[in-house]
């Protein structure tokens, strides 16, 4: 800043520097944040397989399948993606996606605070509207 005050009626204006993270604010929001796309992605895979399953598309795999391999085939794609299955796999996913954006959240906000203690941190401009 120049050193001298704003006109009147002009947006005030502050200079901040975000110097610090604290690492525990940065696990509970980022825990929480993951257990919401955790949920988003179990919801989102079921709506996916149940509107693949409403338009007939396993079935139409089923009927290429025995079009190739032969009608004697014990091949069935519903078998190998039944709704349980798939459901099964966004949850584990889902489980592993939590533990895993915690801790690298975590774990960015110690490296962030190492790197701001070099560099000095964040400089944001904010103004008052």
């Amino acid at each position: 800043m120049s050193g001298r005050a704003p006109a009147p009626g002009a947006p005030r204006r502050v200079r901040l520097a975000i110097s610090r993270l604290d690492p525990w604010s940065v696990m509970k929001l980022s825990l929480l944040l993951s257990f919401a796309l955790g949920i988003i992605l179990v919801v989102a895979t079921a709506v996916v397989w149940l509107t693949l399953d409403g338009l007939h598309v396993f079935a139409s795999i089923n009927d290429l399948v025995k079009q190739v391999v032969g009608p004697e085939s014990a091949v069935n794609v519903t078998d190998v993606i039944s709704f349980r299955k798939v459901i099964s796999g966004a949850t584990l996913v889902a489980v592993i996606d939590v533990f895993l954006l915690t801790a690298m959240s975590t774990i960015g906000a110690f490296l962030y605070n190492i790197v701001a203690a070099l560099v000095g941190g964040v400089h944001v401009t904010m103004t008052d509207e």
